[in-house]
């Protein structure tokens, strides 16, 4: 006869303690209910609408967009109740501060994040296949994760390159712009969908980029990119980072060294491919060196994508070493210098969501 299982002692619950949990999580599953709301504001332009014309009641938002007066009545009291848009109660209407507006209908903001919403929707699309990883160990490879991720992840970090790439990030490389500027050639590693490439070549007409990225589907979507924007200077090509043909002014690496299976191996063949005088930039998610230091939000966010995109993509690839989108600068250091063999790496600029590293042979 089997005995009943003990049950550990319920240790004494701290009230106030409890209260404080049960409203942070509160606060997490209003988030998390938000997700599909938030893509729907983007995706109808809700936002901007109400940015635009407000305040609006739910009715004069249907009249400015046309859509079902009773589905924005509800849509809008939930992002008052998010506090993504303001309500007035004496006059039943909705507007937007230019600090809700500049984060959520604001496309050209830095701190535009209405896409990682599209971000956490992909993430949970891609559930099933990391649960069962947890299981196995085994790696979810980029292109068996779900259809919208590469789309979601490129719409995610656009703001920042928008932003900061041509303007701040490149002028921190020692002289770059002036090489560029006067006829260099530059290769986007793991470029994706190709945007941070396409900046480039757009700000130095004079200097051919190409775009290499090992998913299929990424550079097709890169190449209609290019034929839409008919940039001359400008071409992607189906490579992993250790088949990197050419020699180059510059190497950049967008978010992606985290993702490699063998990012030592990787960056070895990036300094062979380097010219004299030439340099890597490395953007890398901004983290501190150890765990404690990344008990925030940033570093919150970038563990949850790191657990369901990052870590199963690295697995999934020869070597999986795993590094996460919060290795921090100490650890990225130790690799590109002691690993990788490079001779210089400083930290060159940064983001709230952004570590922007150079390497030199």
């Amino acid at each position: 006869m089997k005995t009943p299982q003990q049950q550990p002692e319920q240790k004494p619950i701290n009230e106030e303690n409890l209260n404080a949990l049960v409203g942070g999580v509160l606060q997490d599953l209003g988030g998390a209910f938000s997700v599909p709301l938030v893509q729907i504001g983007e995706s109808l332009g809700l936002y901007q609408t109400l940015n635009e014309n407000g305040p609006l009641s739910s009715a004069g938002l249907a009249e400015k967009t046309g859509l079902n007066e009773r589905y924005l009545r509800e849509w809008l009291s939930a992002q008052a109740a998010s506090k993504y848009v303001t309500y007035e109660p004496e006059t039943e209407t909705f507007s937007m501060t230019p600090e809700q507006a500049f984060v959520f209908a604001n496309q050209g903001s830095p701190f535009y994040l209405a896409p990682a919403f599209g971000a956490a929707a992909a993430f949970q699309h891609n559930m099933p296949q990391v649960k069962e990883a947890f299981r196995t160990g085994e790696g979810v490879a980029w292109g068996d994760q779900t259809q919208c991720l590469a789309c979601a992840v490129a719409r995610f970090f656009r703001p920042g390159y928008d932003n900061h790439l041509v303007s701040a990030w490149l002028p921190a490389i020692d002289g770059m712009v002036e090489k560029l500027e006067q006829g260099g050639e530059v290769a986007d590693i793991g470029c994706g969908h190709g945007l941070s490439t396409l900046i480039m070549a757009q700000a130095f007409p004079n200097t051919k980029v190409h775009g290499f990225d090992f998913h299929e589907k990424s550079i097709e979507e890169a190449r209609k990119h290019a034929k839409e924007h008919q940039v001359s200077n400008l071409d992607f090509h189906l490579h992993e980072a250790k088949a990197l043909p050419g020699k180059y002014d510059l190497i950049t690496m967008f978010d992606c060294l985290h993702d490699m299976g063998d990012p030592v191996g990787a960056l070895k063949h990036i300094r062979a491919a380097l010219k004299p005088g030439g340099a890597v930039m490395i953007v890398e998610p901004m983290a501190g060196d150890s765990l404690q230091d990344n008990l925030n939000p940033i570093g919150r966010m970038f563990y949850s994508a790191s657990t369901m995109v990052c870590v199963p993509t690295s697995l999934a690839q020869e070597k999986g070493a795993a590094l996460g989108a919060q290795a921090g600068e100490k650890r990225l250091r130790k690799l590109i210098m002691e690993e990788a063999g490079f001779g210089v790496f400083r930290r060159a600029s940064e983001t709230p969501f952004n570590l922007i590293l150079e390497a030199r042979p």
